[in-house]
């Protein structure tokens, strides 16, 4: 069983009367309220420095989307951490916010595609200077909107010698606590356990403070589609357990991305009770086999409306594309190990 891709992807392209986004649009956190989807895309233009900012687009039917202004509705700011960059937005709910997870840098990282794998530019800063600034390091911060126009930044919420990405908060708390998936690239070898970069999990009393010890929740299968992994969408709460999307990466994280599935306790989400021996989707078409990452999908965002799941999906580095599934077939294939 694999997510079935719209035939009008991709539903969002690099927009030439845009400066700020004239050459990249991927990677999309999704939302869907009172009848409007909305998608928080990240999107760079054709410069250097390489910027990279969010944009806002919504849809009344998931597919067919219209950009909400010629502007990015966030970005970097002018003098804090997050100051280089901001990327790969994923969106959940508390109260009356939209609490956005999204990874950052202190400074721009350059037209990353032009370097060596995993690299992004490095200025001089003098060896007295924090590893965050000398190895212009990735972390993940925390912002709040009510509406996608006004924002409050909140600040980092991983160690700050990390590269520690695709961070994501559950939905709600279990057992009276909040709890982040996260994929820090350095624990890896002797003293952690996972030899390639491997989706880890944490829970906190509160939403700015992850100071509680931190476990593997799955890590990578050598020799196979999957040997590096990180999470990809927020989970989705169902009555059998929390459904959670991932990507996995082959050849130590150098290959092509793909996507996985786990289903977790409800009560515990620390266990895995189900998840996907083969991938659920793959790089097929143009608009995920030639960008700036040759070969790659990657969900960041999923709605379930009206018993289909809408996966949304940066393709290449370049595109935004959705695929979709029905999901309580899609859910009980996962849990009967037919996946």
């Amino acid at each position: 069983m694999k997510l079935k891709k719209f035939s009008g992807n991709p539903i969002l392209r690099p927009l030439e009367t845009n400066s700020w986004e004239n050459l990249i649009v991927c990677n999309p956190g999704a939302w869907y309220e009172n009848g409007i989807f909305y998608l928080l895309y990240r999107a760079a233009g054709d410069d250097e420095d390489h910027v990279i900012r969010f944009g806002l687009a919504t849809s009344k039917d998931g597919y067919n989307f219209t950009r909400e202004n010629d502007l990015p509705c966030f970005g970097p700011s002018k003098e804090g951490p997050d100051s280089g960059c901001v990327e790969d937005a994923r969106i959940v709910k508390f109260d009356d916010y939209y609490y956005i997870t999204y990874a950052f840098r202190p400074f721009h990282p350059g037209q990353y595609w032009r370097f060596d794998h995993d690299e992004v530019l490095t200025p001089e800063m003098g060896e007295n200077a924090p590893v965050f600034l000398k190895k212009n390091i990735a972390n993940s911060a925390l912002a709040i909107t009510k509406d996608f126009k006004t924002w409050r930044r909140l600040g980092r919420i991983t160690q700050s010698n990390l590269d520690d990405r695709d961070v994501i908060i559950f939905p709600e708390k279990i057992n009276g606590k909040f709890v982040m998936l996260h994929r820090p690239k350095e624990w890896i070898g002797v003293g952690y356990g996972p030899k390639y970069p491997a989706i880890w999990i944490r829970s906190s009393e509160d939403l700015l403070n992850w100071e509680e010890p931190s476990k593997v929740l799955i890590e990578g299968v050598e020799e196979s589609w999957e040997e590096k992994v990180g999470g990809s969408t927020p989970p989705i709460k169902t009555d059998k357990g929390w459904f959670l999307l991932y990507h996995g990466v082959e050849n130590g994280g150098r290959g092509y991305y793909r996507v996985g599935a786990l289903m977790l306790d409800l009560n515990d989400p620390t266990k895995v009770i189900a998840r996907t021996r083969n991938f659920i989707m793959e790089p097929e078409f143009d608009y995920e086999l030639e960008g700036y990452y040759n070969g790659c999908v990657f969900p960041t965002g999923n709605i379930v409306k009206d018993g289909i799941l809408y996966v949304y999906y940066g393709g290449a580095d370049k595109y935004v594309g959705v695929a979709t599934v029905d999901f309580d077939e899609l859910v009980d294939k996962l849990l009967k190990g037919e996946l």
